[in-house]
């Protein structure tokens, strides 16, 4: 039976319903089917999303590491350099005249003074020439004497006496010379110091003409240690007023001593410049010959950050560490300067409280979960 369509709006609206029913119903199903099909499937995403994370954390276990955080302290840059012993003075004594040595007053050891007589040769030839010399200018001087008193009558000539003054000069000089001489048979101690090595024996000939050695005096009151400095770090070492010494034959035994000379030319063989240290030395334990190392600070930092070498990885022409933060490794990258020992200075990348992992290190990289079985405040104790 046929309907005449309504007039109004709404009755349209419910005849058009009506008249489409069974394709409404199956429209709202298969709406409701995809529906159904997509929250099945958001569901699944997020399990799936679950079973990875979970896939993940299995597949990167926390590496153990060990920390170092970071704290200012003092750094410095020192070089580490051989040395020996020299004593301050060295003297080789000899004999002025010759003759034969009559008695020695000192043994090879003994502490003497400036002035003190160490060994006399036989004076009798001396003391001969000297009586000599005196007997020639008496008769010079009496010959002007006399010359003079003729002079004045008239008999002598200028020329004569003037002759006669230049005898008595020569003669005068012929005595001091002979005085000088027979001075010079007592062989005395120019300067203080130990008789290192004698050579004087009584009996024991000399030769004017050829200076003999008598005995060796070193001065050991105070001692230089001497060390070559190489020409890079000269410019640091002129700036020290005093250098930390370690002498090896005195059981490592550590002093300070004032800087006393630094070369002005290099040596020509080494090509490295002669550094002397002054030591006093008045119990005399500190001998020539022994050997020394000088540790030279060519720079001090007060307020340094440091990390051990073996911390800092070098790749690809980059230097980096990693620090733990929250958990978790951090790469980062660091401008590296001197060394002391086996730590270095860090100029730029790090700060103060950083935890710097300095053991296992080489087994994180950048974003990897790790577990801090040990933490340190400062690089003391720590072996490399």
């Amino acid at each position: 039976m046929h309907h005449p369509e309504p007039k109004t709006v709404w009755g349209k609206l419910v005849w058009f319903v009506l008249s489409n029913l069974p394709g409404l119903i199956v429209i709202l199903l298969m709406a409701a089917a995809v529906l159904f099909i997509g929250q099945k499937i958001a569901v699944k995403k997020e399990q799936i999303a679950t079973e990875l994370k979970a896939a993940a954390k299995t597949e990167t276990p926390k590496v153990n590491v060990v920390t170092l955080q970071l704290a200012p302290s003092l750094l410095r840059d020192k070089i580490n350099l051989p040395g020996a012993v020299e004593a301050w003075d060295r003297l080789q004594l000899t004999a002025k005249i010759g003759g034969s040595i009559e008695e020695v007053f000192v043994k090879e050891g003994d502490q003497v003074k400036k002035g003190q007589l160490i060994a006399r040769i036989e004076t009798k030839d001396y003391e001969i020439a000297l009586d000599s010399a005196k007997a020639a200018y008496e008769l010079a001087k009496a010959d002007l004497v006399r010359n003079e008193g003729l002079r004045t009558k008239g008999i002598a000539t200028q020329a004569s006496l003037d002759e006669q003054q230049k005898q008595l000069r020569q003669s005068k000089a012929a005595v001091e010379d002979a005085e000088l001489k027979l001075s010079r048979c007592q062989i005395i101690a120019p300067m203080a110091g130990v008789i290192n090595h004698l050579d004087a024996k009584p009996g024991l000939s000399l030769n004017s003409l050829m200076p003999a050695a008598v005995a060796e005096i070193i001065a050991l009151d105070q001692v230089k240690a001497v060390v070559n400095v190489p020409e890079s770090d000269v410019a640091a070492v002129r700036r020290l007023k005093q250098v930390e010494l370690e002498i090896q034959a005195l059981d490592n035994e550590k002093l300070t001593a004032p800087v006393h000379y630094l070369a002005l030319a290099p040596d020509s063989q080494a090509r490295a410049y002669r550094l002397e240290l002054a030591i006093d030395n008045p119990g005399h334990r500190i001998l020539p010959g022994m050997f020394l190392r000088a540790n030279i600070v060519k720079e001090a930092r007060e307020q340094a950050l440091a990390v051990p070498l073996f911390s800092v990885i070098s790749r690809n022409g980059e230097q980096f560490v990693y620090i733990e933060k929250d958990g978790i490794a951090r790469r980062r990258p660091v401008q590296t300067g001197f060394l002391e020992g086996w730590q270095v200075l860090i100029t730029e990348g790090l700060k103060a409280d950083d935890k710097v992992i300095i053991e296992g290190h080489r087994s994180v990289e950048d974003g990897q979960p790790v577990k801090i079985v040990k933490s340190v405040s400062s690089l003391n104790g720590l072996m490399p």
